[in-house]
């Protein structure tokens, strides 16, 4: 797995990619809102795996493998966005996320470190 400082490199955008769905600017972050989105174990995981495995510049909720149902993980995945964690964009039914580096970091330098060396509990 990559070291935090290699997880925290911004991928760039491609081009001709849709408008992201509504989402906070870098100054209406709030630590609050951040810090209690990833109080959930399964959000904190999502943001971690989003962060340290990507190989593309987003990834649809299925490339996860997690064994929720859909409505549950569009909850987590809809606070996670609302909070200003992730960025997400819709491709037809399918929407694919990635974390906001650029913008935790200059926002909240050092959080996304914390997150990168955070070790999961079980599966």
């Amino acid at each position: 797995m990559p070291s935090a400082a290699t997880a925290a490199r911004e991928l760039p955008e491609p081009p001709g990619l849709p408008a992201p769905l509504p989402e906070p600017t870098v100054a209406d972050l709030r630590l609050e809102a951040v810090l209690g989105a990833l109080s959930d174990p399964l959000r904190l995981r999502i943001v971690r795996k989003l962060l340290l495995e990507r190989e593309e510049f987003d990834h649809p909720c299925g490339w996860l493998g997690l064994d929720r149902p859909k409505s549950s993980l569009t909850h987590h995945f809809k606070a996670l966005r609302e909070a200003g964690l992730i960025r997400q964009r819709q491709y037809g039914l399918e929407r694919r996320s990635h974390v906001r580096v650029g913008d935790l970091d200059a926002r909240f330098p050092g959080l996304l470190g914390l997150v990168a060396d955070w070790t999961p509990d079980g599966p």
